[in-house]
């Protein structure tokens, strides 16, 4: 990969969230993020890997665009790029059809172009009637379908992977994952966000472990799982 040309380059990234409550606190912030740096290159598969509160979710939401980081730099080389996470960008009070047709728009779509498209992720989450209900009627899992099937029929430059795949019924995961590896195949950009260590391994050509906010190793998976696996014993 190195030879190739970064589509995105993360230098020394930091993302601050202010606190709300005891104004007397020694810090009257939280560091998401303190140091994160790291190349992604076109056609790779990246697995992220982190304990809860390493600051996965917040470094995809930086990559995606949604939140700028307070230091360090984001370098996008004019790729797309779209988040796929169970939470991200739905509107509660819109049925599933809707916010298909509003995500499409987001990722750079024409409403004709989405509208287009509409049957085929209408068939690919099995959602049936439920396409047309609100989204607040959802369970995680129908959320995790429409969100996964949106991203599936109308693929950006870049697509970003938070833990939906661990989501829904084990028939639903056992697809999701097969379009994955098909996406894969086909020099899809993917950077997944996963507590599975067997589905990094299956899926990742590269692995990148952060710990309290800052990148701690990246390159081969098996190689990158060990010291993680390693830091966690360690501090159990």
């Amino acid at each position: 990969m190195k030879h190739m040309e970064p589509i995105i380059t993360l230098q020394d990234v930091g993302v601050r969230y202010k606190r709300s409550g005891n104004v007397f606190r020694r810090k009257n912030y939280h560091e998401a993020l303190k140091s994160v740096s790291f190349d992604i290159y076109p056609g790779e598969t990246l697995g992220i890997l982190g304990r809860n509160g390493a600051g996965k979710s917040t470094l995809l939401r930086v990559i995606s665009g949604i939140i700028k980081p307070d230091k360090g730099k984001l370098i996008n080389r004019g790729a797309s790029v779209s988040l796929l996470a169970l939470h991200a960008g739905f509107d509660d009070n819109l049925s599933g059809r809707d916010n298909a047709i509003l995500s499409g728009m987001l990722q750079g779509y024409t409403r004709k172009e989405v509208i287009a498209h509409l049957d085929e992720i209408l068939e690919y989450s099995e959602l049936e009637d439920f396409f047309d209900e609100p989204i607040r009627t959802y369970s995680t899992g129908m959320r995790a379908r429409l969100g996964f099937s949106i991203t599936t029929i109308i693929s950006p430059d870049v697509l970003l992977v938070d833990e939906v795949l661990s989501v829904g019924d084990k028939q639903f995961k056992e697809k999701a994952e097969r379009t994955m590896l098909a996406k894969i195949q086909s020099q899809q950009t993917v950077v997944l966000v996963s507590h599975s260590q067997s589905q990094i391994l299956r899926l990742c050509d590269r692995a990148l472990h952060i710990d309290h906010g800052s990148s701690v190793i990246s390159g081969e998976p098996a190689e990158v799982l060990k010291v993680y696996e390693e830091r966690l014993l360690s501090d159990s």
